[in-house]
């Protein structure tokens, strides 16, 4: 067998995570790396890509972190550009950045109306945009997309989280149209609660409330997330596009 058709057997799969420096994105990031991907993560900040890089390195010295902003156009290009040359193209892109600014409508204001379908919607827009083209010359890959439950069910308080999420999945939908032919994926998945360090703080009552409400009487955990993601990532999945898949323990079965 020669050299080069054995380094390609050898050689890991590359998958890029955004908003990996915490929760979900965290943990879907490490899931990655334990399933022998070389991942890399995204961080909005200094102090946040030096943290993601520092505890990926840990895992292995070929993993590594940069700062991206997804809500700023001319910076995605520049740091995707930059991704791509020191790493090559992703097989796996997993758009999981994204913002809450919660308040009800008639409180809202145009900025937390604006900045929620800046960065969780157009935000993955940016990020595609800018893979596309090299995915479509590597002629595979898989996107997939970090939706919500309230996207689906809705929720007061949270209408611009809402639409921006229900927009994302049919984001997913038409992309996947456009470039199954060229053996690339684009699926969505839309976790429930799930415990991580934002619902850790949560007031006790708040914490009941949402509990009584799930079926299975608990939180969701970062792994079950992450396992829906490596799932999609997966050749078992190689079938599956323009889907979402609900991680909900029950609350939304439609």
């Amino acid at each position: 067998m020669s050299d080069v058709v054995l380094n390609k057997m050898t050689e890991k799969k590359l998958a890029l995570v955004t908003g990996a420096s915490r929760g979900i994105g965290k943990g879907i990031a490490e899931d990655l790396i334990a399933r022998g991907y070389k991942v890399v993560g995204t961080a909005t900040s200094e102090s946040g890509c030096e943290s993601l890089k520092k505890d990926l390195q840990a895992l292995g010295d070929e993993h590594d972190a940069f700062v991206l902003n997804i809500s700023d156009s001319e910076q995605v290009k520049a740091a995707i550009a930059d991704f791509l040359t020191a790493h090559g193209t992703p097989y796996v892109v997993v758009n999981n950045a994204g913002i809450t600014r919660d308040n009800l409508f008639m409180r809202m204001k145009d900025d937390e109306w604006l900045d929620v379908i800046n960065t969780n919607l157009s935000g993955v827009y940016r990020v595609c945009k800018s893979l596309i083209k090299p995915l479509i010359k590597a002629r595979e890959g898989r996107i997939i997309n970090i939706s919500s439950i309230i996207g689906t069910t809705g929720n007061a308080g949270q209408v611009n989280y809402s639409a921006a999420k229900a927009g994302l999945e049919g984001l997913t939908r038409s992309l996947a149209q456009e470039i199954a032919s060229r053996n690339i994926t684009v699926n969505a998945v839309a976790p429930g609660f799930i415990a991580t360090d934002m619902t850790d703080g949560l007031p006790e009552n708040q914490k009941e409330a949402i509990l009584a409400s799930i079926p299975m009487k608990r939180m969701g955990a970062t792994h079950e997330i992450a396992g829906s993601v490596a799932f999609l990532a997966s050749d078992d999945a190689a079938y599956i596009t323009g889907q979402t898949i609900h991680v909900n323990g029950g609350m939304n079965m439609g």
